[in-house]
């Protein structure tokens, strides 16, 4: 029998294969239950300023004198140490693994509420505050990386949302609990809440990804079988990893800085950084840190205690949502729909506080700021507030995830000390009205730049994902693009 075949066309071949279906085990669920953990701390840290200013300031609360400047330096120096701590995440999260950070954050985090809870003058509260901004800066960027390395791609949007929940639970506990305590009594309670993070993170193992990049295959072959299971066949899914840090190697020798600016890596990396800029630029760590302040311009009809706890209660709900749609919609369509919430009600803010200059009586509508801020946060939390940090762990290339996540975190936290330190000193300038606006404008540029740059990783592995974004597609020439011309027997 001869076969003559030409190589120059083109058929598909459609061969079907037998995959077991990927399952969520109770493993993968208690690793991501102990990562949220640490996010908790990291979510009650960032609500702290929001309900302890104001007692902060009381005289009859606080024996030392706190003034409006000193005070704006408690809410912006963390997010300034936070930069510092994501700048050096990276290099950590390489040499020490992702669980030993992660695990390193929780000892500082106590200390950090105990020296807060113990302060005797404005500096100590201060110090406080950067040191738990280091740490939330070294968490922010080791926990996405953790849970996307050890996570299945079909429960990756579900279980990486869980530190977004868990950071939401921990921005509502500190404002119910800022209702009924003064700072230092909120800072106490504040040291507690790293000892379960503490123990659950000793349980769960390092990723295989990670004992792979030190050529630990067999301390990679474990710590893969823990986490799917006794049962599951991981040679498979351990050849992927392999196979994927080979080619990385390839492509490059060392993990330096300089690989973050090779053609191949600049897509990516710039991807998420515009999604770190657009989420601090939609103005919510500004809402978030100085959310009684906003209720106390707006001469809001509802007790303003009562409506930031409304808010949390709304931005723990929103990520529920997120969590049960992100695996069935995609990123992209909740990233579109966060957008064009957020551009909505914060026009809608910026048009009740430019009223409210003018002078025109505005009690009528005192539920407006309640009403927009919810909406608004519900919006951020459903796309902007989880997704950028879900996919930073997705698209950095594993050649420089370290690195690169770390160059976003940082990148992340600039942002974030930007607006929640120039925030008052904008609203002196161009009013309340005028920077709600702003940040509205902002979202719009960030929609157009989701359409034209963001890609779709819904359901894709790390290394589907790699491939598609260093433009490396595999071509079959020599199987799937023949068909035969002549067939004789």
């Amino acid at each position: 029998m001869r076969l003559f075949v030409r190589s120059d066309t083109h058929v598909s071949l459609n061969i079907p294969i037998d995959e077991p279906k990927a399952q969520c085990t109770w493993t993968q669920c208690l690793a991501a239950i102990a990562v949220s953990l640490g996010s908790l701390v990291v979510g009650f840290s960032s609500g702290y300023t929001s309900p302890a200013l104001p007692s902060m300031k009381d005289a009859n609360q606080t024996s030392f004198l706190v003034t409006e400047q000193s005070g704006s330096w408690v809410g912006g120096v963390m997010p300034l140490a936070g930069l510092i701590g994501g700048v050096l995440g990276g290099p950590l999260i390489e040499y020490l693994g992702r669980k030993t950070t992660i695990l390193a954050t929780s000892i500082p985090f106590i200390i950090s509420w105990l020296l807060i809870a113990c302060a005797v003058n404005i500096w100590m509260v201060i110090a406080g505050r950067a040191v738990t901004g280091f740490v939330v800066g070294v968490a922010s960027l080791s926990l996405p990386v953790y849970l996307g390395e050890t996570i299945q791609p079909e429960v990756r949007g579900t279980l990486g949302l869980l530190p977004t929940a868990f950071g939401n639970i921990g921005i509502l506990l500190c404002f119910v609990a800022g209702r009924y305590m003064n700072w230092s009594a909120l800072a106490f309670l504040g040291g507690t809440l790293p000892v379960p993070f503490l123990i659950l993170m000793v349980l769960i193992p390092e990723t295989p990804r990670w004992y792979v990049s030190k050529g630990k295959q067999e301390p990679a072959r474990k710590a893969l079988q823990w986490l799917r299971g006794k049962k599951a066949d991981v040679e498979p899914e351990l050849k992927g990893i392999v196979k994927s840090h080979v080619d990385s190697e390839k492509r490059g020798s060392n993990n330096g800085i300089m690989q973050l600016f090779k053609k191949c890596n600049l897509k990516p990396l710039s991807i998420s950084l515009g999604l770190m800029f657009f989420q601090q630029f939609s103005g919510i760590n500004a809402v978030i840190f100085y959310a009684e302040d906003i209720f106390i311009y707006a001469g809001s009809t509802i007790d303003k205690s009562i409506c930031v706890i409304i808010v949390g209660v709304v931005n723990f709900i929103a990520t529920f949502i997120a969590t049960v749609l992100i695996d069935r919609l995609g990123r992209k369509i909740l990233l579109y729909i966060s957008s064009v919430g957020m551009i909505i009600t914060l026009g809608a803010l910026g048009g009740y506080f430019y009223v409210k200059s003018s002078g025109q009586d505005v009690s009528h509508i005192g539920w407006l700021p309640l009403a927009s801020l919810m909406g608004y946060v519900l919006c951020f939390s459903v796309g902007y507030g989880p997704i950028p940090w879900l996919m930073m762990g997705e698209i950095l290339p594993s050649k420089i995830r370290g690195s690169a996540a770390s160059v976003a975190t940082g990148f992340n936290w600039s942002c974030t000390f930007i607006v929640t330190k120039a925030f008052a000193d904008l609203i002196e300038a161009i009013g309340l009205s005028g920077c709600f606006w702003f940040f509205g404008c902002i979202c719009v540029i960030g929609l157009v730049f989701e359409i034209m740059c963001v890609p779709e990783t819904q359901g894709k592995s790390l290394e589907e994902i790699e491939r598609k974004m260093m433009g490396r597609v595999r071509r079959m020439s020599s199987v799937a693009n023949i068909r035969p011309l002549s067939f004789n027997m």
